[in-house]
């Protein structure tokens, strides 16, 4: 089973495309937490430019070259059924944005950052394993001490922690290939 992760690993570039279209998106919601607008505007435009995340994500993983779909490996479409079952926690952003408008971003955050521990399994990867976590607590802790005013910088983090995954995973994945190519 480990040798199938660790093909799926290296031809999907451990999903890094998709990080990386996920840096894109969190650095506009960036931009969008930093305009002079209303909290219920922000929430929804927050929402709206996640439209782009998959086409973004099949671009990013065009450029670096990743193949994303895996059709002749047997786990290879699990990628997607674990992005997609992200969408189940969206009753939990929806409540807050229905219940507490400043709070969404940070659910958002949280939810997205939480729901990368399964790629752990997928891609053979530990740093999914630290880093699902890592972000989860780093969010919920930047949302207990920032007022409405800095949501901004939840999303920032955010990018800035991706990153830091992106940069793990590399490491991850060129030790992976030189294991194949040797």
């Amino acid at each position: 089973m480990n040798k199938i992760r660790n093909e799926v690993s290296i031809k999907a570039k451990n999903g890094i495309g998709f990080l990386l279209a996920a840096i894109v998106i969190w650095s506009i919601i960036t931009i969008i937490f930093l305009l002079p607008m209303d909290i219920l505007q922000k929430n929804i435009f927050m929402l709206i430019s996640t439209g782009i995340m998959f086409p973004l994500s099949i671009g990013m993983s065009t450029l670096i070259k990743a193949d994303w779909q895996l059709k002749n490996n047997p786990i290879g479409n699990l990628g997607l059924i674990f992005n997609f079952a992200q969408l189940i926690y969206f009753p939990i952003l929806f409540f807050g944005m229905i219940t507490n408008p400043e709070d969404a971003i940070l659910f958002f955050a949280i939810i997205t950052g939480a729901h990368f521990f399964p790629y752990g399994w997928l891609y053979n990867a530990k740093p999914f394993y630290i880093m699902a976590p890592v972000i989860s607590i780093i969010i919920m802790v930047l949302g207990l001490y920032l007022d409405g005013e800095n949501l901004w910088a939840i999303s920032l983090s955010l990018a800035i922690l991706f990153l830091l995954l992106i940069c793990l995973l590399i490491v991850d994945y060129r030790k992976k290939r030189a294991v194949v190519e040797s």
